[in-house]
């Protein structure tokens, strides 16, 4: 069964403060969007690595691999106007029946054990996604009250989420909703299952100057 894997980068590091695209900002030398993709190459060099940028971020990519002398082989999707457009672009490139895993591009500590856990629940389940419970208090709000919610029944939500390619390319033949936030809700919006996989805290999302912070804090303790 061909595996395929489907990052999409199409920020554009708002959050950050910063002028370059949160995907490119370097991490030990390379951009963050290089650690994420070497990841997945090494968990499996033969999976199909699909990275989606935006138009705008092409050539500078181009540049990067150049510079760095990136390697690791992968094919460029043009994004869309949202993530959920991004990523329906970039299965218009799954050309086979397989598994789909799709990546946020700033996630560099996703662990090789984790993406595995994934694919084989997706292969036996259909859809797969990795979950962390929620270590806060919760509280939802009421107008202008609130009252607190018990946290046992929610869990953080991260990425690979992996899916059954024909189940994942049927789900994406839908209209956007502002319910996407996520590939698992457009499957299950189109009356599919998910399952879930532990997930990892350090698995973390880039996105402001603390991840950074975080980031190159975890990237030392690896070393």
């Amino acid at each position: 069964m061909k595996n395929y894997v489907l990052i999409v980068a199409g920020g554009k590091g708002l959050r950050m403060g910063h002028d370059l695209p949160k995907q490119f900002i370097p991490l030990a030398g390379k951009p963050l969007l290089m650690h994420t993709m070497q990841v997945f190459y090494r968990w499996n060099a033969t999976a199909e690595i699909l990275l989606v940028l935006p138009e705008s971020h092409q050539d500078y990519w181009a540049m990067l691999c150049r510079e760095l002398k990136f390697v690791v082989p992968h094919k460029i999707v043009t994004g869309g106007e949202t993530r959920f457009h991004s990523v329906r672009n970039g299965l218009n490139e799954v050309r086979e029946n397989g598994l789909v895993a799709v990546h946020d591009g700033v996630r560099p500590f996703v662990r090789q054990e984790m993406i595995s856990a994934c694919f084989s629940e997706a292969a036996f389940s259909g859809a797969a996604i990795p979950v962390v419970p929620v270590v806060d208090s919760l509280r939802i709000r009421e107008g202008e009250k609130s009252k607190p919610v018990d946290r046992n029944l929610y869990c953080i939500v991260q990425t690979p989420q992996v899916f059954v390619s024909t189940l994942l390319l049927a789900a994406y033949q839908q209209p956007w909703q502002e319910i996407f936030t996520d590939d698992a809700s457009v499957v299950e919006a189109a009356g599919g299952r998910v399952a879930l996989v532990e997930g990892d805290r350090e698995n973390i999302k880039i996105t402001t100057q603390a991840d950074l912070l975080y980031a190159k804090m975890l990237l030392e303790t690896e070393t």
